[in-house]
């Protein structure tokens, strides 16, 4: 399914508003978006913000999305936009993407929308996952990477919406960001992060909504 490009699914709703208005704030200047898919959707509302900002020439847009096919229309569509850094990668390591093992429990245990698809499908997507990981080389972490060649520690704000494997690892690699934006909470990719950072002391809730969609939340740290 990857070699597929797909409509934008955050488009012109509250999610979409969130994150255009975190995107706007002068004290955000480095934003990592984990799939970016083909640029329509949650990129959009990010370079529509930084456009119009004042100090749109400090600020860096990290896009990533593992995808050849809608790498290519990500890229294109951007070109001109120098705050914006394309990088088709894989957010996280082959090494690191759950095992069937896990996968299974979590649709055994835990009731999610993915409960409404058969669980040899979501094994399928999983095996596919991996299968084009393999296929194209990106057998690195991405987000190390980005952080390692562009002297980041932490991001200011960051979007959890790649694979619907990964959430879990790619918080890991971004945890202590300042903002951290989930997408699909209500599902494998980011409910266990939605619920880690709700009872983490050094974060707050700042907007959810389990009716949208899958689900999005926005948190930010305290301190």
């Amino acid at each position: 399914m990857l070699n597929q490009i797909i409509p934008p699914e955050i488009k012109n709703d509250m999610f979409y508003s969130a994150l255009k208005m975190m995107a706007s704030n002068p004290h955000v200047k480095t934003i990592l978006e984990i799939g970016s898919s083909s640029g329509q959707g949650s990129t959009e509302a990010f370079v529509e913000a930084i456009r119009v900002r004042q100090d749109k020439q400090s600020v860096r847009l990290f896009c990533m999305e593992v995808s050849k096919e809608r790498f290519a229309n990500l890229a294109k569509a951007y070109a001109n936009d120098t705050f914006v850094k394309c990088y088709n990668m894989s957010s996280v390591a082959l090494n690191e993407f759950p095992r069937r093992e896990e996968v299974v429990n979590f649709y055994n245990t835990t009731h999610t929308i993915l409960n409404a698809y058969q669980l040899d499908q979501i094994l399928g997507w999983l095996q596919a996952d991996i299968n084009y990981v393999v296929s194209s080389g990106l057998h690195f972490n991405g987000i190390h990477r980005i952080k390692q060649e562009n002297q980041i520690d932490i991001f200011d704000l960051v979007l959890i919406d790649g694979s619907e494997f990964t959430g879990e690892r790619e918080y890991y690699a971004v945890a202590g960001s300042r903002i951290i934006a989930l997408d699909d909470i209500n599902a494998h990719k980011c409910f266990n992060v939605y619920h880690m950072l709700k009872n983490h002391a050094s974060y707050r809730l700042v907007i959810e909504n389990f009716e949208l969609r899958h689900g999005f939340a926005v948190f930010e740290r305290r301190f």
